[in-house]
Formats: structure tokens, C-alpha cells, sequence
């Protein structure tokens, strides 16, 4: 596949999904941001997008329940480390491009895909970035277990793109800038400091995707006139499986946008749901 074939928005998303093997699904992401800002894609719509997306023979995909502990000290917690953010950057390019196809035949501001594709470029980097580590440290993506439950938001959410923002960058990616920092601290006092600058940057491109969310569900919630924090914590309550966890980043989130309002009051409903 080339990702040039495409005609649509849509198409491209689904080839994208479709496409198994990493480094191509993260080429092919690339080229079709470059041409949907290029102008030489159409929105589209009535594309079916897959339930899931392909994956790779490797790496082995576990329960989250199965993963097998692992200690973040010495060269090969690094490894651990950096893979396990590899695969949340590669789940990140298909629920990018499968927001953006999914829901492109619906009547939305080119600005809303314009949003999304960059979003998708973004994690198709961070996810090059982030093999280039592992190659410095004589890993690769695949070689460690990674576990499949990153996917069951884009499969909770498939019909619901309100849900779909609720859960997906104002739960999941928010919650990336909470744990960030620390991992960046850890990288650096163990003087990998080329893998801390990769996680800088990931971790500052994150907050326009955390925004990107936040406020396409606002402007989503105005149309339907809805109150935003209500339909947020019903939405959330509805469809997300887990819990909010503090502490939070609440400097971050309020430079994405995301009040404390919002996701505070959600911790203790969903600790005691879980409990």
C-alpha cells in the first residue's frame, strides 16, 4: 500500500487501520495528514471503518489482568519502558484516524478533521521517535508483550462521537499528562536524556490533543444544547471501564482546557464503581 491510491479523508483512515505492520501504518499516517493538508483528499464518508485495526504478528497481546510485572530500573526497564509507550502511540495513530474516518460523513467543520489528522500525524512521530529509542538501546517494537485494552474505547464509543471525545482525549490522553513528567524524571537521572526529550515533546503535543478534545465536545454539547460538565460526567460514567486516578496534572489539564470540574468529581464515582 502507498497511502496515494486514496481519494478521501476516509479511504486514507481506513487504510491506515487496516495496515499491519507498524512502521508502514505510522508512514502511511504521515502521508495522509501531508494530503489532507495538501488539499488533495476529500472528507468523504460512507467508508466502514474496521472494528479493529490490524496488528503485527508482535508483539504478543496480553489481558491488561496477564501483563507481567516489570521493575522500570536499568537498561532493560528502560526498554520496557519505551516499548509500552510505542504501543500506546500506535493504538494512538488508529483511534486518531478512526475518529477521523468514522465520523466523516457526519456534518462537521473541516476544522474538526483538520484537528484529528494532526492528531494522527502527531502520534505517527511520536511512535518513529520512540522506535528510534528502542533501536539506540538494540530493541524493537514487538519484542516485549504489550496488553489489548487500549482498543476497547474506540469499541465502546464507535457509535457515539461524543463519547468517543469524552473517553478517548479527556480521560485516556489526559491521563497521559499526568504520568509523563515522572517518566521523564526517570529517564533523565538515568541519563538517557535523548529518550527524555522524545517524552517532552510527546508529552507537550499531548496537551493540544487533550484540547483538540476538549473542545470539539464543547462545541458538540453547544449544538445540542446540552450542559458540557453534565453530558461529560454521564458519558464517562457510561462507556469509560476503570478509573480516574489522581493525582492529576491539573496544570496541564487547565493549559488543554480541561477544568478540575470536569474530571475531579469522577475519581471517587469511579473508584467506588470499581471497588
Amino acid at each position: 500500500m502507498s497511502g496515494m491510491g486514496v481519494t478521501s479523508l476516509a479511504e486514507a483512515a481506513r487504510e491506515v487501520l487496516l495496515c499491519g505492520d507498524a512502521d508502514e501504518k505510522a508512514r502511511l499516517a504521515r502521508i495522509a495528514a501531508a494530503r489532507w493538508r495538501a488539499g488533495e483528499l476529500s472528507p468523504g464518508g460512507g467508508v466502514a471503518m474496521p472494528d479493529r485495526p490490524s496488528r503485527p504478528a508482535r508483539p504478543e497481546l496480553l489481558l491488561p489482568r496477564d501483563m507481567p510485572r516489570r521493575s522500570f530500573k536499568g537498561e532493560r526497564g528502560r526498554i520496557a519502558l519505551l516499548h509500552s509507550l510505542a504501543h500506546i502511540e500506535l493504538n494512538a495513530i488508529d483511534l486518531a484516524f478512526d475518529i477521523a474516518g468514522r465520523f466523516a460523513g457526519e456534518a462537521l467543520p473541516r476544522a474538526f478533521f483538520d484537528d484529528w489528522i494532526g492528531v494522527g500525524d502527531d502520534e505517527a512521530r511520536h511512535f518513529t521517535m520512540l522506535q528510534a529509542r528502542l533501536a539506540a538501546h538494540g530493541a524493537a517494537y514487538g519484542d516485549l508483550p504489550a496488553h489489548d485494552g487500549l482498543w476497547q474505547a474506540a469499541e465502546e464509543t464507535r457509535h457515539d462521537l461524543m463519547a468517543r471525545l469524552a473517553v478517548v482525549p479527556m480521560v485516556l490522553e489526559a491521563r497521559g499528562l499526568d504520568v509523563t513528567p515522572a517518566m521523564i524524571g526517570r529517564l533523565t537521572g538515568a541519563g538517557d536524556h535523548v529518550s527524555a526529550r522524545v517524552l517532552e515533546t510527546i508529552y507537550t503535543e499531548e496537551k493540544s490533543h487533550v484540547a483538540a478534545g476538549t473542545r470539539w465536545f464543547a462545541f458538540l454539547c453547544a449544538e445540542r444544547g446540552e450542559d458540557a460538565e453534565t453530558a461529560f460526567h454521564r458519558l464517562v460514567k457510561q462507556h469509560f471501564r476503570g478509573a480516574l486516578k489522581p493525582p492529576f496534572n491539573r496544570p496541564a489539564r487547565d493549559e488543554a482546557g480541561l477544568p478540575a470540574r470536569f474530571y475531579e468529581p469522577l475519581a471517587a464515582s469511579t473508584a467506588e464503581k470499581t471497588s
